[in-house]
Order: C-alpha cells, then sequence, then structure tokens
C-alpha cells in the first residue's frame, strides 16, 4: 500500500491545520489500522494517534489529547489529522501509517508502535511558530 501525506504547513501557535492520508492506486485501506507518527529534529518517532480499521478502538499521545482527532474516510480511502490548538511543541514532520489486520474483536487496541506498522507515507512537515 503506498500512502500520500499532505497538509503540512506552517501555522502559528493556537492555529489548525488537517493532514489527508490517502492510499494511492485506488488501494484500499480496509483492514488496514491506521496510525499518525511524527518526527521532530533529534528527537526518536513518537506515536500521535491512531485507529482500528473496524471502527474500534482510538488512541492518542497524551500529549495531543483533546486537540487532534484522527477520522477516516473509507469511500476516499482516507485518514485525517485534525489538529487544533497548536503549539511550538508540535514541531515535527508527520507520517502515516498503515498496519493491516485480517480480524478484530471487542478488545482489539491501537498499536502504538512504529515498528510493528506495514506501510509508511512520505511524511508532511508541520511547522508551529510562537
Amino acid at each position: 500500500v503506498q500512502l500520500q501525506a499532505s497538509g503540512g504547513g506552517l501555522v502559528q501557535a493556537g492555529g489548525s491545520l488537517r493532514l489527508s492520508c490517502t492510499a494511492a492506486s485506488e488501494r484500499t485501506l480496509s483492514r488496514y489500522d491506521m496510525g499518525w507518527f511524527r518526527q521532530a529534529p533529534g528527537k526518536e518517532r513518537e506515536f500521535v494517534a491512531g485507529n482500528i480499521w473496524s471502527g474500534g478502538s482510538t488512541d492518542y499521545a497524551d500529549s495531543v489529547k483533546g486537540r487532534f482527532t484522527i477520522s477516516r474516510d473509507s469511500a476516499k480511502n482516507t485518514v485525517y489529522l485534525q489538529m487544533n490548538s497548536l503549539k511550538p511543541e508540535d514541531t515535527a514532520v508527520y507520517y502515516c501509517a498503515a498496519k493491516y489486520r485480517a480480524y478484530t474483536t471487542v478488545g482489539t487496541v491501537v498499536v502504538t508502535t512504529a515498528r510493528l506498522y506495514d506501510y509508511w507515507g512520505q511524511g508532511t512537515l508541520v511547522t508551529v511558530s510562537s
């Protein structure tokens, strides 16, 4: 699955951005959990948000809870990350990622470990000025 991330840019603190991640070549994201990660200069890649393909669990990093929202539009094979109340510390390259999951159960939880995801987008830069 080839993923294309977009929507990054420069925004002032307190502003909003919406990132998009689309599966290229009309590949469906059905049965793929989706995650957003970010990597700031000199830091490791960290989990931001993720959701289970079946519409079950959604999870967020503590640092973005209440400000960021992950959603998906299955008809468009697109996953979004709505980012509100942005802070300078949100500045990073943001990556979307997909993890195949054949089936889900009631107890299925979002995977927050980057190395467990199967496919990655190219990254989109978000810069938040103070």
